[in-house]
């Protein structure tokens, strides 16, 4: 990644000079906007199926849903609290914030009715398999609903998170994943090129702009031409942002989850010795070391150990290349082991297979990179076309993902055991909501060969105010940032308008 430095150092100096002035000539006309550069935008608006982590983080901002979560993970109210009127029977009343669509409806125990049974009605959701349980809705009055389950569940509520969406659109089969409406902080105004976005408190205009190229979003930031960066870049940028003029950068801990993926309908790799010298075969401290930003960690399990149902017993694999060796032969394996791993074209994500790819020869493994666009690589994953890949769950707060993805019912469109993981014992496990027994229990079948928690750091321009980094990677900041005035560059003149 050197060369990505002395790029950023050449092009800073000889190309903001010049765009600088125009910059500063065009903002006077252009209307206040906050703009983030991310990495990818949204494969869906649509909270009934969307799985990657952009969606997800957008969704946040347009919908409300019946729960979230407090600071310790814990289930907490959010549209509605609720009571357990006995172990099968959950009863939501609605609260009076939040109830307000973005087309003037009014949000009514209906409307979440409709929301939940048509993830369960939908054969294509992702989420399906997690509301299995539901065995009736019933709507009450507008304020209030039943939801009857078939077996008991004490960690229902927290299952309760999707975006809720107006009955009535539902019915019209509209296309929320192209033009969402719901009843969250921000409201949808147009997705061409980029994603434009209302904060309803204040009419304020956000932009998302995909940039894919890590460099490049990093020039966009010290050029003026994005305000905000989050996430998605290597530690040699976000040093070089630390040393500009005008950025802020915050850093804090994550939560999110790196792993690689592991298709066990492989012949080689529904072997648990070669999972486990997979395992012991990538120096994962080294990457942490020389290729991840500060405060990444150690990950054993989806859940961190700091989470209520996490489980800080768990072993590390260790590096150990001799050993990774030993279990291939074991497994009766000829040496060299080849594998295509899979990824995005992601930059960093491309270096970081680079890293492992180079580790794992030693282990007498030969991988071999394939890296795809975005699209190509997320849609091979869900529809199972993979030997390994590498991905990350981000912003998970639930046991419940657990189900979602090593469930041996949550095989993909149902779920996102996307490596058709079938062990009774770990559905058993399941069943009875002993996390710490199945964390364990993943740990040893390995599944997923686990990585790395990433750490969090958020850049932003000096005039953004109030932005708060979240450890799981969220967009929430963005609800109660502020920009105030731009300072010009030139001496007497001011470049925009302020709040």
């Amino acid at each position: 990644m050197t060369w990505q430095v002395w790029r950023l150092g050449g092009l800073a100096i000889t190309m903001v000079a010049s765009l600088l002035l125009l910059d500063a000539c065009s903002r006077d006309k252009a209307p206040v906007q906050i703009r983030s550069a991310v990495s990818q935008l949204p494969q869906t608006l649509d909270p009934r199926y969307a799985t990657d982590a952009a969606s997800a983080r957008v969704n946040r901002l347009i919908y409300r849903s019946l729960v979230d979560f407090d600071v310790h993970a814990r289930p907490a109210p959010s549209l509605a609290s609720w009571r357990v009127l006995s172990p099968r029977l959950f009863r939501f009343t609605l609260g009076r914030h939040g109830r307000d669509f973005h087309d003037g409806r009014y949000l009514t125990a209906e409307d979440v009715a409709a929301t939940y049974q048509s993830v369960i009605e939908l054969a294509d959701s992702p989420h399906a398999a997690e509301f299995a349980n539901i065995s009736k809705i019933e709507v009450r009055d507008e304020n209030t609903l039943d939801f009857f389950l078939h077996d008991a569940d004490s960690n229902f509520p927290a299952r309760l998170i999707l975006g809720i969406l107006p009955a009535e659109l539902i019915a019209r089969q509209h296309d929320f994943s192209r033009e969402p409406v719901g009843s969250g902080p921000f409201k949808f105004v147009s997705w061409q090129r980029s994603l434009k976005l209302e904060r309803r408190s204040d009419k304020k205009r956000f932009v998302f702009e995909e940039v894919r190229d890590p460099t490049v979003r990093v020039l966009k930031l010290v050029r003026g031409e994005a305000d905000i960066l989050q996430g998605d870049l290597p530690p040699e940028l976000v040093n070089y942002l630390k040393q500009q003029p005008g950025i802020d950068v915050q850093e804090s801990e994550g939560s999110n989850f790196a792993y690689i993926g592991l298709n066990l309908q492989d012949d080689v790799l529904r072997n648990p010795l070669v999972r486990q010298a997979l395992a012991h075969a990538i120096d994962r401290e080294s990457i942490i070391k020389h290729a991840l930003v500060g405060h990444s960690r150690l990950a054993e399990s989806i859940l961190p150990p700091e989470h209520w149902a996490g489980n800080g017993n768990l072993k590390p694999y260790e590096y150990n290349p001799v050993l990774a060796r030993e279990l291939l032969l074991r497994a009766g394996v000829s040496l060299p082991l080849k594998l295509v791993y899979k990824t995005s074209t992601d930059a960093q994500r491309v270096r970081l297979a680079t890293m492992m790819q180079a580790q794992m020869r030693d282990a007498g493994i030969q991988l071999e990179i394939r890296s795809l666009d975005w699209g190509t690589f997320f849609d091979d994953i869900k529809r199972g076309n993979f030997q390994l890949y590498g991905l990350m769950w981000v912003g998970i707060k639930t046991p419940e993902i657990y189900h979602h993805a090593f469930h041996s019912s949550s095989v993909p469109p149902k779920g996102a055991n996307r490596g058709h993981y079938a062990d009774p014992k770990t559905d058993e496990l399941i069943a009875v909501s002993d996390w710490a027994s199945v964390a364990e229990r993943v740990h040893a079948q390995l599944p997923y060969i686990p990585l790395w928690y990433e750490g969090q750091f958020a850049a932003t321009r000096d005039h953004i105010k109030g932005y708060s980094l979240q450890p799981d990677g969220s967009w929430d900041g963005l609800v109660d940032v502020k920009r105030s005035k731009l300072k010009s560059v030139f001496p007497g003149r001011n470049q925009s308008a302020g709040m």
